[in-house]
């Protein structure tokens, strides 16, 4: 296994790792950025009315992205186990 090939499969790596939690960053800063917009307009300074919304989204975004996430991954780790034979030369 050379050096290349490990930093390979560690860049894909984080790839796939940013490419999973993105939908569901973006959502829950979609939903604090509009929570805290609000904020401004009202004035209603309540710390815990940012927690819920964002709770919620980032629930209801995974419910909604789980079936593509552990299509990704499955893909990903078929991949890498395929590929084991050519690792070990």
């Amino acid at each position: 296994m050379t050096p290349e090939l490990v930093i390979s499969i560690g860049k894909d790596t984080i790839q796939m790792a940013l490419s999973l939690s993105v939908p569901i960053l973006l959502c829950g800063m979609a939903v604090g950025l509009t929570v805290s917009i609000f904020q401004a307009v009202t004035q209603i300074q309540e710390v815990t009315l940012t927690f819920v919304p964002k709770i919620i989204a980032v629930f209801l975004a995974l419910l909604l992205f789980a079936s593509w996430m552990i299509e990704m991954l499955v893909q990903y780790t078929t991949h890498i186990f395929v590929n084991i034979p050519n690792y070990i030369r």
